[in-house]
């Protein structure tokens, strides 16, 4: 079943929220009626373990790292989900961006 609208919530280091943000814009995401660049935001803080093979943007092989992020969120219509996960990668600084796609029922 295909849904018209999903939200994208992405995790990335603070400092580059707003590259994120504005990617996020451009692409087509977080349009709202008669309201453009929509999202929302909250600061938290992120772990993980880059395991062998990886090449972290953040903190070294083997060690749990925490880094201060920022969860975003918005709207993006179906159509346009491919060219804004493209539009996130290509601004996010991490190899393997936490990002969730959530089909919207309204």
């Amino acid at each position: 079943m295909k849904f018209k609208n999903v939200k994208i919530v992405v995790y990335v280091p603070i400092s580059h929220a707003d590259k994120v943000r504005e990617a996020l814009s451009e692409s087509g995401a977080g349009h709202i009626g008669d309201y453009d660049s929509c999202s929302f935001s909250v600061k938290g803080v992120g772990r993980f373990k880059p395991l062998e093979g990886a090449n972290p943007y953040i903190g070294k092989v083997g060690d749990i790292e925490e880094v201060e992020e920022e969860r975003i969120e918005t709207i993006c219509p179906f159509v346009k989900l491919e060219v804004v996960l493209a539009a996130i990668r290509a601004v996010h600084p991490y190899e393997e961006p936490a990002i969730d796609v959530i089909p919207l029922l309204n």
